[in-house]
């Protein structure tokens, strides 16, 4: 009991007299800070309250107690009643009315457990794959890779923001992220680089809107680009721009994206993971024949090369040194 003579977890009349005795254990389990018995009482809440299909009471009995947890730094514990907020989830299905509410409730658990508990990856890791099966659309998907981008963010870890909001579709977001990034972590040589990588792999997610969006942002409001329109001094900006407009384009044609690959192909060099995004978008947009896509290069592998490049885009060395004369014979 509380100090105001009313109970932690509310008890309720109709409920069985076993559930209602575990019920009272908890809330003196929480009021006197015994937190692993208090954890074990919601395990043991949830099996009965599952096998009854009580799921609506379950989750927010388990939400309330997460919070409880992560509230008093109890990480692990917090994060394995995120668990079962997930896995309930997962058996009520259809049963659950409002799933955008939970995504923004597990989203807000998630903010709560520290980056360095092991848990808490788990935790993102089964959130998100929920968020992507409750709804034949992909709205929920979207909407939790939004908001985790927002938490990354805020935690200051650019890099794992960057990823969420590339597959969140919102571009305005994701340009000031990658201008953030550029500022921080980039030369002013490297500007170019920073947008053409995210432009190219989310053409490859079949997101031209988001791609030209999040380009429009970045050129637009990048302190040292700054213009919308071309010529721009930095032929990569060149080759997005106009890659952008072909595709853009009802009745396009592979012969103006090969030229403009080959008009650019020093700048393109500069990094190599650009060859196999732009297989992946001349066979997509352009009718390029299969035979010019590196062998067995599906979608799985694109999704592989994405996190690759994402975890070696700093690695030891923050920015890797580009040599500038590469750029030497190309046209701008």
């Amino acid at each position: 009991m509380t100090s105001t003579g009313e109970s932690i977890i509310p008890v309720k009349q109709g409920a069985s007299r076993g559930v209602s005795r575990v019920l009272g254990k908890l809330n003196s389990s929480i009021e006197s800070k015994n937190f692993y018995e208090a954890h074990q009482m919601y395990r043991t809440l949830y099996f009965r309250y599952v096998s009854q299909g009580k799921y609506e009471e379950l989750l927010e009995l388990l939400y309330k107690g997460a919070l409880t947890m992560l509230d008093n730094e109890q990480f692990s514990s917090g994060a394995d009643l995120g668990l079962l907020i997930i896995q309930t989830l997962e058996v009520a299905n259809t049963a659950i009315e409002d799933n955008e509410e939970w995504i923004k409730r597990l989203v807000k658990l998630i903010g709560k457990i520290k980056p360095n508990i092991i848990e808490r990856e788990t935790v993102m890791e089964k959130a998100i794959k929920w968020s992507g099966t409750f709804s034949k659309s992909s709205t929920g998907l979207l909407l939790m890779h939004k908001l985790m981008a927002q938490i990354m963010y805020n935690e200051n870890n650019l890099i794992q923001a960057r990823y969420h909001f590339a597959l969140s579709k919102d571009g305005f977001s994701c340009a000031f992220l990658l201008i953030k990034l550029s500022q921080s972590k980039g030369f002013s040589s490297e500007v170019d680089l920073f947008v053409a990588q995210i432009v190219l792999q989310m053409l490859c997610l079949k997101d031209p809107t988001a791609a030209t969006e999040t380009f429009a942002t970045y050129i637009k409001f990048h302190p040292k680009i700054a213009t919308i329109d071309p010529p721009f001094s930095m032929p990569l900006l060149n080759f997005l721009f106009f890659l952008l407009q072909a595709i853009g384009q009802t009745n396009r044609k592979y012969i103006m994206f090969r030229t403009l690959c080959d008009l650019y192909k020093p700048s393109l060099d500069r990094d190599p993971s650009y060859e196999k995004y732009l297989r992946r978008i001349g066979a997509m947009f352009f009718g390029a024949k299969q035979q010019e896509q590196s062998r067995g290069f599906v979608f799985g592998d694109l999704l592989n090369q994405f996190f690759q490049d994402l975890d070696s885009d700093f690695g030891d060395d923050p920015v890797a040194i580009l040599d500038d004369d590469s750029e030497h014979g190309e046209v701008d």
